[in-house]
């Protein structure tokens, strides 16, 4: 019997306002983008920022509850601004990240905390830590000119239960957007259609089934979920 290829169906994100969806290609994150998260994490508070990955279909819009994972015994949240790009290349200039930017939404790195332990300790990729099913909710895509009037800045939180756990700031960040654009696009060319989280404030913590998450950003949007079992 001949096998029949079939393309696979590319994960995509509703555009607020709009009909469009956003078409995700690849999803970049920043690791330790904000000081007092490295130092929370046990690293030295002037560790260098760093990238990693996550698979395109690890991010969704929650429809209901966003599932307890298997294989982990200690969940967290990291809330993340989340950058969608409407174009790309290489050698990106900083000065002209900006134009390279479609819209912005409120994301979460959820984490396999133990497996990225085991992971880190071993001296293995975090790929099973970071990259499983369900491991990026978010907010659907606000365009650009919809956001942050006065440039990248404002608040960054994330509430459990109603109790809030991180409460940041974005101008926080080690490397801002363009840096971050421009460091990527020495590594890898970018393209319409990438994501990239870019980093957690301190407060990252465990959940649990049954817990309510709540997270916002200034200007960007407001994520709410429950953890189910």
């Amino acid at each position: 019997m001949d096998y029949v290829f079939t393309p696979p169906i590319r994960p995509s994100l509703p555009v607020v306002g709009s009909e469009a969806r956003f078409p995700v290609r690849r999803v970049y994150c920043v690791g330790r983008n904000y000081r007092a998260h490295a130092a929370e994490m046990g690293m030295p508070e002037d560790a260098d920022p760093f990238f990693f990955t996550k698979p395109a279909d690890a991010v969704f819009v929650p429809q209901g509850p966003v599932p307890y994972p298997a294989a982990t015994a200690s969940l967290h949240h990291e809330v993340e601004l989340l950058v969608a790009l409407g174009r790309g290349g290489r050698n990106i200039a900083a000065g002209e990240a900006a134009s390279h930017v479609y819209g912005y939404a409120v994301g979460i790195d959820l984490t396999r905390r133990d497996l990225q332990h085991q992971a880190r300790d071993l001296g293995r990729p975090w790929d099973m830590a970071k990259g499983f099913t369900s491991a990026g909710p978010c907010t659907p895509i606000r365009p650009a000119a919809d956001c942050f009037p006065h440039g990248v800045n404002g608040g960054i939180r994330l509430a459990v239960n109603d109790d809030v756990r991180q409460d940041g700031l974005l101008e926080d960040m080690i490397l801002g957007i363009g840096e971050i654009l421009a460091e990527l696009s020495r590594y890898d060319r970018l393209a319409a259609g990438d994501l990239v989280f870019t980093g957690s404030p301190a407060g990252v913590g465990e959940l649990h089934p049954g817990d309510d998450v709540w997270a916002a950003i200034d200007t960007v949007g407001t994520l709410e979920f429950q953890v189910s079992d």
